[in-house]
């Protein structure tokens, strides 16, 4: 019992912590909680290649986003030919490199658009945790801040048509991932060659579960079997409902949208039955709501709304509202001031009321997009799949304030920190703003 009171103590501390969005901080997929949301007021709405305050050209390619811990930038990318991993270190004030790390591995057959560097890190004061996959293992690594290795974890194969791509986290004492993989069973129903399986996985099956290690030993704490549908691609966050406990939020097509106690692993809630195919984009919270979606091919096919339940009071969750297409596949989106954004793949954008799921308003702006939009000081920003920058006013009138081209194709969401924002491509990293 002491143990878990400790633990349940820690994950408070860090859910209060990323509420709080410390401004020298950026430290996972999206930033404080998932949120996407930045206190800065130094980013500019447009800019020209001069006001950068630096470029630099990146060792390997790659779509994870950068995460920041006090003045350290955290990446990840890959060499296409071999399928190496690559981690940097990289002073924030200059872009230089502080050190860098390189892991072989071996390529293997994935989503045309997906890379070997897709995973974001996750960074806190002991350093950084990231994670890849080959059909030979899943890695869990820990580097402290020098970039010498804590602890590694192989957690056996992964079956996955498309890759990988989900990001783990770090919640108080803890480093969560979810593992969530893929029946190639399913593929046996489609007409013969519509859809091209990699030598030596049809028909197999893959072995899915959700995972907490300890975030200093990288030993594990709990994990959670899970049933194996569709691999997703999304990554988990923490809903914090009033007079309670932490809860982690997880979305799946096997399980949908899972609730889990991060002290004990123990499933809290679920709304199961509700995604019949992929859960690319990452949950997101409102005030008393957990909001997700799922999608196929190229588009989202539903979001839903969610009142949490409450296994202590004896107290389902209740689906509030839904939002069928169109809707997001991949783009997570943003919840600010009681408005829900919504970032279409192929470039529209909605505003809706997040309590009631009406719209406010709905807009193309062209384009198509991977990356997730992220709110600074009344702005989204997005970048497109061809390296625009989209900024537009987060208020209940669309207005479009600018376009910004990078020059270079980037699937990666930006990340802000100490009033910097910092914008990836395929190959390099652009710092911008804090100027004031």
């Amino acid at each position: 019992m002491p143990c878990r009171i400790a633990t349940v103590a820690a994950v408070a501390l860090a859910v209060s912590s990323v509420s709080a969005d410390d401004e020298g901080e950026w430290s996972r997929f999206r930033g404080p909680n998932g949120t996407g949301i930045s206190q800065a007021t130094t980013v500019p709405v447009t800019w020209t290649d001069a006001d950068y305050n630096w470029k630099i050209t990146l060792p390997g390619t790659g779509h994870s986003s950068p995460v920041l811990w006090g003045k350290r930038i955290f990446l990840t990318c890959s060499i296409v030919e071999d399928a190496a991993r690559i981690i940097l270190c990289l002073d924030a004030a200059d872009g230089r490199t502080l050190w860098k790390r390189e892991y072989s591995s071996e390529t293997f057959n994935q989503h045309r658009d997906n890379s070997f560097a897709s995973a974001t890190p996750a960074a806190d004061a002991g350093g950084v945790v990231l994670t890849w996959t080959t059909p030979k293992e899943i890695v869990l690594l820990a580097l402290d801040t020098d970039g010498r290795e804590v602890w590694r974890r192989d957690l056996g194969p992964f079956v996955g048509l498309h890759g990988s791509g989900t990001s783990p986290i770090i919640v108080g004492d803890l480093v969560v991932l979810a593992n969530d993989q893929e029946d190639l069973h399913l593929y046996d129903y489609l007409p013969k060659g519509m859809i091209k399986l990699p030598k030596g996985v049809i028909g197999k099956p893959g072995k899915s579960s959700l995972i907490a290690v300890d975030r200093k030993t990288g030993k594990t704490r709990w994990q959670l079997p899970r049933r194996t549908v569709l691999a997703a691609y999304s990554t988990p966050c923490v809903y914090q409902p009033d007079g309670a406990g932490p809860e982690l939020i997880f979305t799946n097509a096997g399980h949908g949208i899972t609730s889990v106690d991060p002290a004990t692993g123990k499933v809290n809630w679920e709304v199961d039955k509700i995604f019949s195919d992929r859960c690319v984009a990452s949950p997101v919270t409102a005030p008393g709501l957990v909001i997700a979606g799922y999608g196929a091919g190229v588009r989202g096919t539903l979001y839903v709304a969610v009142r949490p339940g409450s296994r202590e009071r004896g107290i389902g969750p209740k689906v509030i509202y839904q939002l069928k297409k169109p809707v997001p596949l991949v783009p997570t989106p943003v919840v600010k001031d009681g408005r829900l954004f919504l970032w279409h793949d192929d470039g529209k954008v909605a505003c809706l009321n997040v309590k009631t799921g009406r719209e406010i308003w709905r807009e193309r702006i062209g384009g198509f997009y991977y990356g997730s939009p992220v709110w600074v000081d009344g702005r989204l920003y997005c970048i497109s799949r061809k390296g625009e920058v989209i900024v537009l006013a987060a208020s209940e009138k669309f207005k479009l304030l600018a376009r910004v081209q990078l020059g270079e194709k980037s699937y990666a969401t930006p990340a802000v920190a100490d009033g910097v924002m910092y914008l990836r491509t395929l190959s390099h990293l652009f710092s911008l703003g804090g100027k004031k």
